[in-house]
């Protein structure tokens, strides 16, 4: 993994993918809330003043689905008429069923749901442990969320995107080379003062708190010189359909399937949790820089069929050790999975924007030992 420059992108919580990835484990968090064991694939496609829900739910819980969906759009701002998708103007039509009971049996039985490969990913360039490019590409994209919602620029709309690109020597990052925003905004403001606004109010503080800097000049906002309408009215969001954000940002491989929407038997979810769990651990206990952790599973099966590890050159041990480190850390069965990192609580709408990794309060972000200190 040798780059010269590598980038990666982030979108805010109100673009339309974000918003069905937002819904979607709304409708999860809401099952869990009251039935724990709730089995929950839900999906969410959003356009024109419409929503619909549609997957599979066996659970116990008695959940108003669309009130759920209108809490989520008022959140995320999407209040105004104007904007074509609007939470008091929103249709909501629930195509929900119960889980098939071919699949339901092996989940029973304490095995996959699915068959599937997930990968977890670790690295020393930041203290999370993630990747400083995607990183840096959540947090600008939390940036312009914030500035719009706290009323420092009110004219921003919900939607919007970011991605940075960071120069690298060898496998160490060394500078920022560049930002691109996207963020929709009322008529009435000029590209020149939102770009001026971003850069003051976004850009500098938020890689100014990492230790990086850019000029001006190395910013660029909405490429096209105009974005007045965003969100689910002008492009059609669906759930899933952002799962490298959701992860590493390219930086490591993709395996299995999206997350949001999913119950923890989903080996799609828990088992990248339990990927990135190991990863990070092994890092953290020094044994590795930069570590990426495959598991892989068949359906009705308790053990993963596949489990391996690679380090990429910057392993402080032996592979065997590293191995046996490893499952020590967490056997990669659902069931472990689930019951070491207390996976059927009501915590999946804090990853529905901003990345599934990297936030220190989710149960498989914990560290057995103190995390290092990323090298510069």
């Amino acid at each position: 993994m040798q780059y010269r420059v590598f980038a990666s992108e982030s979108v805010c919580s109100g673009h339309p993918d974000k918003v069905c990835d937002a819904i979607s484990d709304a409708v999860l968090d809401a099952c869990l809330a009251q039935d724990p064991r709730s089995r929950v694939a839900c999906e969410t496609l959003a356009t024109v003043n419409r929503v619909i829900l549609a997957g599979e739910i066996t659970t116990n819980a008695t959940v108003d689905y669309e009130e759920v969906v209108r809490g989520v759009l008022r959140d995320l701002g999407y209040v105004i008429p104007d904007y074509g998708f609007s939470v008091d103007e929103v249709k909501i039509d629930v195509r929900l069923h119960t889980q098939s009971g071919e699949i339901a049996v092996g989940v029973d039985q304490e095995g996959a749901g699915d068959q599937g490969m997930m990968f977890g990913y670790a690295c020393r360039e930041t203290s999370s442990l993630m990747p400083l490019p995607i990183t840096l590409a959540h947090s600008l994209a939390k940036g312009i969320d914030f500035a719009r919602s706290s009323g420092m620029l009110p004219y921003l709309r919900p939607d919007g995107k970011t991605q940075v690109s960071i120069r690298y020597e060898g496998q160490r990052p060394v500078g920022v080379d560049s930002v691109i925003l996207a963020a929709p905004h009322d008529p009435s403001v000029s590209l020149a003062q939102l770009s001026d606004d971003l850069y003051v109010a976004v850009v500098k503080p938020v890689l100014a708190e990492s230790g990086w800097t850019i000029p001006a000049d190395a910013v660029l906002v909405n490429g096209t010189g105009v974005w007045h309408h965003g969100g689910p009215a002008t492009d059609t969001g669906l759930t899933g359909r952002k799962i490298i954000v959701d992860g590493y940002g390219g930086m490591a491989r993709v395996g299995g399937g999206a997350f949001s929407g999913k119950d923890p038997t989903k080996v799609d979810r828990s088992g990248a949790y339990g990927a990135r769990y190991v990863a990070k651990n092994i890092v953290a206990a020094g044994l590795a820089d930069r570590c990426e952790v495959e598991v892989a599973y068949c359906i009705g099966r308790a053990e993963p069929t596949t489990f391996a590890v690679e380090t990429f050159g910057t392993e402080h041990a032996s592979m065997q050790e590293i191995d046996e480190f490893a499952w020590s850390v967490l056997p990669l069965s659902p069931r472990q999975i689930i019951d070491t990192l207390n996976l059927r609580q009501p915590i999946y709408s804090q990853t529905s924007a901003y990345g599934h990794f990297g936030k220190a309060e989710l149960p498989w972000e914990q560290a057995r030992v103190a995390t290092a200190v990323p090298a510069r």
